[in-house]
């Protein structure tokens, strides 16, 4: 890719009638508020290196454009030079207080695909604070009889052993039928058990959902919220199914007074069986986890993102952007970020 650039092949891919053709959707998660880029380095980047990524999008001179109207363009063969789309999943409250800054200052377009339970209740998403959690408190063997009701020691001295200690809390908490309060208390006992302060986590507002003024603030200011299921979840079960989209989209309009069209699966996860109820729901597009460009012949359920992470190389982002990393092989991505109930 270096020499590619240095040659100028790079920039003529990016200026070709093929790369026209293709529409780049970048798929963000989080932008770390303390040190989450450490704990799952997959989901969330530093605020830096995202300012450095739009940085990049404008020196290369690239057209970002709305979802939307980028996908109609898309469609009827007249997208411009270096076709990029913004979008982030999730609606975590990092995106009010770090990503949104950053990209209103670079002018760009976002669509931000909303979970949209937490939002009303706004305290952690459990399994992921619970995640982050048993991080925190890696190097630990500890006995959680108390917590989980049974006689158990997790031991956070290994990747398999704290993803061991996930399952089990996850587990519990299922099998119980805890509500989301019980799920919160449950979570900031962990922490306590842990020695991590839960208190600074709620305060600085770590794995929280945006509040519902905030969506309304941001859709006043021209971001895009779109559909990404209500509980963060994607049941196999056709009324189920709908009744996510259902929820989701009342919860939206409620929100910004806006009907929402457009929809991310969420975990990346895809099901064939989801095609025609997305139709039914009047779903405009579907953007998944796979990796590529979006061309005329793509499925609109099944647009694939490139998305973006920390380990990820500028010279492999500008890869990317420009076309060449298009050449690369693709990879399906799935993320244990968990439901939202």
């Amino acid at each position: 890719m270096r020499a590619s650039r240095a040659s100028g092949f790079s920039a003529l891919v990016s200026r070709s009638r093929w790369r026209r053709n293709r529409l780049l959707i970048l798929g963000y998660h989080g932008i770390a508020l303390e040190d989450e880029h450490l704990w799952n380095p997959g989901l969330y980047i530093t605020p830096e290196l995202f300012a450095e990524r739009m940085d990049l999008l404008k020196r290369l001179g690239c057209n970002v454009l709305p979802l939307g109207s980028a996908l109609e363009r898309l469609r009827e063969g007249q997208l411009p030079e270096k076709s990029v789309a913004i979008t982030f999943d999730d609606g975590f409250y990092d995106f009010y207080r770090l990503a949104h800054p950053i990209i209103k200052r670079y002018g760009f377009p976002v669509t931000l695909y909303l979970t949209t339970y937490y939002a009303s209740y706004n305290r952690p998403v459990f399994d992921v604070i619970c995640s982050y959690i048993i991080w925190k408190g890696s190097g630990k063997v500890v006995d959680v009889s108390r917590l989980i009701g049974e006689e158990r020691a997790l031991d956070l001295t290994s990747d398999a052993g704290r993803a061991e200690a996930l399952k089990a809390i996850k587990n519990y908490a299922g099998s119980a039928g805890l509500s989301a309060e019980e799920k919160d208390a449950l979570a900031s006992s962990l922490a306590r058990t842990l020695g991590v302060d839960y208190e600074a986590i709620l305060s600085k507002r770590i794995l929280h959902l945006l509040k519902p003024e905030e969506v309304r603030e941001l859709a006043m200011e021209g971001v895009d919220i779109q559909l990404h299921t209500h509980r963060h979840r994607t049941p196999l079960e056709r009324h189920l199914f709908l009744r996510e989209i259902e929820d989701n989209r009342r919860a939206i309009e409620q929100m910004t007074d806006a009907r929402a069209s457009h929809f991310c699966y969420p975990s990346g996860v895809f099901h064939k069986e989801f095609l025609p109820w997305l139709e039914e729901a009047e779903v405009a597009s579907a953007t998944t986890c796979f990796f590529g460009f979006a061309t005329s012949e793509t499925g609109r359920f099944q647009l694939p993102r490139l998305l973006d992470r920390s380990h990820m190389a500028s010279v492999e982002f500008e890869g990317w952007v420009t076309g060449l990393s298009s050449f690369l092989p693709k990879r399906a991505v799935h993320y244990e970020d968990g439901d939202h109930d």
